[in-house]
């Protein structure tokens, strides 16, 4: 049997892209926030107060990540945690002044880094591949947690 052309095979790519990704993040952003702390600190800047199940399901990150994402941007002192008022098993999250500041710093970096990333294609292209990675994303996300009938 013959081997396969693994450039015809989306998970193949899509690994190569987050190794670039990973690179690009770990040279030009921070080697210290890692690109889903980035989307969680991001997340709380646009909505303040959210509980952590909020914050991963608008992440798509499972439960345990979401918890070690938080707790390490808690022991950072990134995120303050307060008990929710109605629900003492829930935390409300927010960001700490520090936490305020990452984000700007690492804003105008992934910013930089997004055009870094995306140079080969011309601005139509970007748009165009950034339409398709959402609409594929999206689908990928429903395989994960199918929605009830």
């Amino acid at each position: 049997m013959a081997a396969v052309d693994l450039t015809t095979h989306p998970g193949h790519l899509a690994r190569r892209l987050q190794q670039a990704h990973h690179l690009l993040w770990n040279s030009m952003v921070s080697e210290e926030t890692t690109s889903p702390q980035f989307g969680v600190i991001n997340t709380l800047m646009a909505e303040p107060g959210l509980d952590q199940r909020t914050v991963g399901e608008r992440m798509g990150l499972d439960r345990s990540t979401i918890a070690e994402v938080i707790s390490r941007l808690t022991a950072r002192g990134l995120l303050d945690k307060t008990r929710h008022p109605a629900d003492g098993r829930r935390f409300l999250l927010r960001l700490t002044d520090e936490g305020a500041r990452t984000h700007r710093r690492l804003t105008v970096r992934t910013a930089r880094m997004n055009q870094v990333f995306l140079a080969p294609l011309s601005p139509e292209e970007q748009a165009l591949f950034m339409s398709l990675l959402r609409r594929v994303s999206d689908a990928a996300e429903e395989l994960r947690d199918p929605v009830s009938p």
